[in-house]
């Protein structure tokens, strides 16, 4: 009995956490999976069939997050950083300079990736556990480390077959 009572709470848990980052984001296409400590932020916009396993957005610039994405637990975007250049002041000032983030379809990250403002994440590109990204990583790309570099690359035939039977998790 208590295992049943377990996933009742798992579960009204979840869709909690669902209909608050639903509320929260710019746009979305359909409905999400959210299964750990998610926040998003209003500049989010989701594709189809993301899930989100404990991610944080924060800044100010827009997040746009495309088809089939998988996120690890305790994973970070930043998307905007302090004036710290031309500011009025030091170490920083009140203005926040904005640093969009994509991230292409099929896009899985690893558990407490870090991506900052300006990457791009291209299509079904892998990012190891623990990665700090700070420039793009191609399509298809596995890419780890801090900063992550890419090390290897999807199998293109196998992941475009997989693709065109439209094969998602």
């Amino acid at each position: 009995m208590l295992g049943k009572l377990n996933q009742f709470r798992v579960l009204i848990i979840r869709n909690v956490r669902q209909k608050i980052a639903l509320r929260r984001v710019g746009s979305h296409k359909n409905e999400i999976f959210v299964g750990g400590p998610t926040t998003l932020s209003s500049n989010t916009h989701l594709g189809k069939n993301p899930s989100f396993n404990g991610m944080v957005i924060n800044g100010l610039g827009r997040v746009t997050i495309g088809d089939n994405f998988h996120s690890g637990t305790g994973c970070l975007i930043i998307a905007s950083i302090h004036n710290y250049d031309k500011g009025k002041k030091i170490p920083y000032d009140d203005t926040h300079i904005e640093k969009p983030v994509t991230i292409g379809d099929n896009v899985w990250l690893g558990d407490r990736v870090i991506l900052l403002g300006t990457v791009t994440v291209g299509e079904g590109a892998i990012i190891q556990a623990g990665a700090v990204v700070i420039k793009d990583v191609p399509p298809l790309g596995i890419a780890g480390g801090n900063p992550a570099t890419v090390f290897k690359s999807r199998d293109k035939a196998h992941y475009d077959k997989l693709k065109e039977e439209k094969q998602f998790h």
